[in-house]
């Protein structure tokens, strides 16, 4: 945990130091102005810290506000970030083709002023869009077929959260607004793949309930995810049971002899040394595999001695990168970042974008979503 802290903030510091040198060159600065933006910048990068502490301290409505605005300013330094680099790609460009020509093309490149504001102009326009699609939730559909259905059923339906965050920026209203969706898709299971929470969960008055208003035929199924153990495990674990879920940490379950469902903690547990050390090939070879098996897991890796022993494996974490282009980056760390991914007749693994946001409340070319997972009978060909 620390050498991610040290990580962060020198990264984010870094972030912050390039931007404010663009600034720079850009506007004039005296001593009033130079001492107002260092002020910002250190607030900005150790906000996540004040917050965590204003939260814990119970001054809720300073982290809140905080929240919103360190947050937001965030994903636009982000965005600012990639939109200058690539402005100083295209000027590296320039000189390196005038060097080549011999000749002088610095007139064409952008000035001082264009490398700073075009970039924040890009950045604020994404960011407010950004925000607009976070607030607007997808519902992907998927179809798995299998021939371990039992013969009287023709269509199980699964409906997938992951990755909520609920916290200070995500809260009643957010909710409400997944599990109007969750309902609309009359579930016979819901699952949560993790991150449900992301905050101190005993601020979360009534936000358990809700999750009651939804109950499926065959119940609700939850795993841990990394920010269960961040916020506090004993409280997530808690907050999750109220909300009327069965947490699987390396367990399996069987469902009134229609599928199997297993889950397993994420890695994270580890760190803290609460991490239930169940192998997965173990715990699902012990279970009836005529049924169809249904694996939880946070992260979307899937482990090769467990191939042949589950049909459908349902895991988030990546939001899909959740600010293009850092979905490139996430990319690099989980190939299968989204979507639907058939491996022969074995197994198939699916990814969610999550369902809501970690961090800054935005979103770019990676929407949120909540999935119906409709798993048929083999028979069901082209259905």
């Amino acid at each position: 945990m620390y050498v991610f802290f040290i990580v962060f903030f020198t990264i984010y510091g870094l972030m912050h130091y390039y931007a404010f040198s663009k600034a720079q060159s850009a506007l004039p600065f005296n001593a009033l102005r130079y001492c107002l933006v260092i002020t910002w910048i250190v607030l900005m990068i150790f906000a996540p810290f004040i917050i965590r502490h204003s939260e814990r301290l119970g001054f809720e409505r300073l982290a809140i506000l905080l929240s919103y605005v360190a947050y937001v300013w965030m994903g636009i330094l982000f965005l600012f970030i990639v939109v200058s680099l690539l402005i100083d790609f295209i000027k590296l460009l320039w000189y390196i083709a005038g060097k080549i020509l011999s000749k002088d093309l610095s007139f064409i490149s952008p000035a001082g002023k264009t490398s700073f504001f075009l970039p924040l102009a890009v950045s604020i326009i994404i960011s407010g869009y950004g925000y607009y699609e976070a607030e607007h939730i997808r519902i992907e559909n998927i179809i798995v077929q299998t021939p371990k259905l039992p013969a009287d059923i023709d269509l199980l339906r699964i409906v997938q959260i992951s990755d909520v965050h609920l916290g200070l920026i995500v809260r009643e209203k957010r909710l409400k607004k997944i599990l109007d969706l969750v309902a609309a898709l009359k579930p016979d299971i819901l699952v949560s793949t993790g991150d449900l929470v992301d905050g101190q969960i005993d601020k979360f008055n009534g936000l358990s309930d809700l999750f009651n208003e939804i109950e499926p035929q065959y119940g609700k199924f939850a795993i841990t995810g990394n920010h269960e153990f961040y916020a506090g495990l004993v409280q997530a674990l808690d907050f999750t049971e109220k909300a009327g879920f069965t947490i699987l940490r390396g367990e399996a379950v069987n469902i009134e002899g229609v599928m199997n469902i297993a889950g397993v903690d994420d890695k994270t547990a580890l760190s803290y040394g609460l991490y239930r050390d169940v192998d997965e090939k173990t715990l699902l070879s012990t279970i009836d595999q005529s049924l169809f098996t249904l694996l939880l897991k946070h992260r979307p890796r899937v482990n090769e001695t467990s191939k042949g022993f589950f049909d459908l494996q349902l895991s988030g974490h990546t939001h899909k990168g959740q600010i293009f282009p850092f979905s490139l980056v996430t990319a690099m760390y989980f190939p299968q970042v989204s979507g639907l991914f058939h491996v022969q007749d074995t197994y198939s693994l699916y990814v969610s974008r999550g369902t809501g946001t970690w961090g800054p409340p935005i979103r770019f070319l990676s929407p949120p979503e909540v999935t119906a997972v409709d798993i048929v009978p083999l028979r069901q060909t082209g259905q």
